[in-house]
């Protein structure tokens, strides 16, 4: 197995936590970045003695170019930028605020963005890398009502990284472009969702997977690039009977509510 340096970003917990031990394991150095100091050192001390925490706020630009020089400074380079910073919501359409909209569009959309505009350009200057995006299935499948503006920005991140690596795809084919959709995540992420934890539970998702059985699938990404991957095997299945009959397949998931 290649050796890689790989920055990933809201790495202090959940999935980007599990994915940098699981990477540290094989290996690979890591460079973890969050905004949560004591929660990122302890994340990156299970990641392995090279591993390097970074404190940033991803939601700003200059915080995301510094991590990008940071871990060129300390390795030398960067072969996969993980763009996995999210951050949840419980408020249905008609209670949004513009503030929430704007706070998850930022932290979820354009957190990535300013990771893709960082490292990009370097990947393009080494005609070599693979960004992968960590979106959601919520943003291929809308059936969690009170994820609202969460699910439209990871539907605007699907989008975006299918723009990337089209535009990529002809000159740079050596640089990859992945989107990573987990479903129902056993983490802390609703407890930390704007407007608190919902006393509601999704339902028709398919069974919930644990933050380290989602990192092997990322692992396995890394290994063997790919343009999208569920991590759950039952959401391929869901999405094709979404996008068949979007009034049937709502219809049955307001039954089984």
């Amino acid at each position: 197995m290649e050796r890689k340096v790989v920055v990933i970003t809201g790495a202090s917990g959940g999935i980007g936590a599990a994915t940098a031990r699981l990477l540290g394991t094989q290996g690979h150095q890591i460079v973890l970045a969050a905004r949560r100091e004591n929660e990122l050192k302890e994340a990156a001390k299970q990641a392995g003695s090279e591993a390097v925490p970074v404190v940033v706020d991803v939601t700003r630009r200059a915080d995301v170019q510094r991590l990008k020089e940071t871990a060129l400074q300390t390795f030398g380079r960067v072969d996969v930028w993980i763009n996995n910073a999210g951050r949840g919501i419980s408020r249905p359409v008609l209670e949004l605020t513009e503030d929430d909209v704007d706070q998850m569009m930022s932290v979820n959309l354009k957190s990535a963005l300013y990771g893709m505009q960082a490292i990009v350009p370097y990947f393009q200057q080494e005609n070599k890398g693979h960004v992968i995006n960590v979106s959601s299935f919520l943003g291929r499948v809308p059936l969690v009502t009170f994820r609202s503006i969460y699910s439209a920005a990871k539907a605007a991140l699907n989008v975006l990284t299918a723009n990337l690596r089209m535009d990529l795809q002809e000159h740079y084919p050596n640089i990859h472009v992945s989107l990573v959709m987990p479903g129902m995540v056993l983490t802390d992420f609703h407890k930390n969702a704007l407007g608190g934890a919902s006393q509601r539970r999704p339902g028709g998702a398919g069974n919930a997977q644990t933050a380290e059985e989602v990192s092997v699938a990322i692992a396995s990404l890394i290994e063997h690039p790919q343009s999208e991957i569920y991590t759950n095997p039952a959401s391929s299945e869901i999405a094709r009977r979404y996008r068949e009959d979007v009034d049937l397949f709502e219809k049955n998931l307001l039954k089984r509510n």
